[in-house]
């Protein structure tokens, strides 16, 4: 790699934006640098902490038809756009006389040339992303060795990531799943040796944030970490602003739990329950097509085919990321989320009728789930990681 290039992945979010610098390695793996960089979009005198986004519908038909930008959205979506050019300024300044490689991911349906946010549930859509940050971080003297290529999925660049990371937990797998839990949830996996995105395996398979339970809420919500202090505000009564000024979130919740209060107790044994309920479907559409488990939180979205190309496919690991992994490490030996998500992993597998002895066998170890299946990923920065290696692999590809 070139000594005068310096690769930052980004990871922007629905509070603030996260650079990382990131440096390959001589086999060809990626580590992550030791400079971060972050930036929260409320510091910016643009930002509104009351923004509304426009209806989602409006936003889908103006996706076809044109988009037309709001005042409101005009200005917030400065501070989005002049956030991440700020990181990118911050790390390119610390790192004089080097070209800069970028690499972003956000949530969001990208424009059709992918260097913008066309749909944007919880902010401000942004169709200049890339265009806007190029310009700014040029006025400051930081030179590109080649534009920013397009703008990515936070969950497929979790699978890039745990597969080129050197701590990636996709290395030296054939079949993996990947779960990752923050703000929301990311869903990647890696099939027959290869990365292979959601998007391509939509007719069979659902992501998480689309399946919904019997109280009608969406899966993610059991998912992610936001999910879990959401779930416990409900159960208790206090309100999620209230709960953030008390430091309230899901290390404490489960504490509490320990600690014999209700509230906590029910939330940690819903996150169980479903977060086992959500790993049995994924391996088992993975072996045998969809069972038909869950419902849509759209119900316009067409139902999933129950056959698909890679049926047979038993999982070399399940693998859960980002904060979610961190609170499943937590867990273990107290009997709150590990523990009682391993059991009634255990109780669906072996419980199915319809799944056949090499499934059972594979996944159960004397009758309880194999937990050797399930790795926790250390790779706390995967979004950032994955952005930065599309980034090169994207530049490599020009060069």
């Amino acid at each position: 790699m070139r000594q005068d290039l310096l690769i930052i992945g980004i990871d922007g979010g629905a509070t603030k934006v996260s650079a990382w610098t990131v440096d390959q390695q001589e086999d060809g793996t990626f580590e992550l640098g030791n400079q971060n960089v972050q930036k929260q979009y409320s510091e910016y005198k643009y930002y509104d902490p009351n923004f509304k986004p426009v209806d989602l519908n409006i936003q889908l038909k103006e996706m076809e038809t044109g988009i037309h930008l709001t005042p409101a959205e005009n200005r917030q979506g400065l501070a989005y756009m002049y956030a991440a050019a700020d990181v990118i300024i911050e790390l390119a300044k610390t790192n004089p006389g080097k070209d800069v490689l970028i690499g972003i991911g956000m949530p969001g349906l990208k424009t059709k040339d992918k260097r913008g946010i066309s749909v944007l549930a919880n902010g401000p859509r942004l169709p200049e992303y890339a265009s806007i940050i190029e310009n700014r971080i040029m006025l400051h003297d930081v030179e590109l060795a080649s534009p920013i290529h397009h703008i990515g999925s936070d969950a497929d660049y979790c699978g890039i990531g745990e597969e080129y990371s050197s701590q990636g937990s996709f290395r030296g797998v054939e079949n993996s799943y990947y779960l990752g839990g923050g703000t929301g949830v990311a869903d990647a996996l890696k099939l027959r040796g290869k990365l292979v995105p959601f998007d391509a395996i939509k007719l069979w398979m659902a992501k998480t944030w689309e399946m919904k339970v019997k109280n009608g809420k969406s899966l993610e919500r059991y998912c992610s970490a936001s999910g879990i202090q959401d779930i416990y505000s409900e159960y208790s009564g206090i309100s999620i602003p209230d709960l953030n000024t008390l430091k309230i979130y899901a290390p404490q919740i489960m504490e509490k739990a320990l600690q014999g209060e209700e509230a906590a107790i029910k939330t940690m044994k819903d996150v169980s329950f479903y977060l086992a309920e959500l790993l049995f479907e994924r391996i088992s559409t993975l072996y045998a097509g969809y069972q038909g488990k869950f419902d849509f939180v759209n119900p316009e979205r067409a139902p999933l085919i129950p056959h698909h190309p890679y049926q047979g496919t038993l999982l070399d690991r399940l693998v859960i990321g980002q904060r979610l992994g961190d609170y499943l490490e937590e867990s273990r030996g107290k009997n709150q989320m590990w523990e009682p998500m391993l059991q009634h992993l255990s109780e669906l597998v072996s419980e199915n009728e319809m799944m056949a002895k090499e499934f059972k066998s594979y996944y159960l170890k004397e009758d309880t789930f194999n937990d050797k299946r399930i790795v926790l990923s250390k790779l706390r920065e995967a979004p950032a990681m994955g952005a930065a290696v599309d980034a090169w692999l994207c530049w490599k590809g020009e060069n």
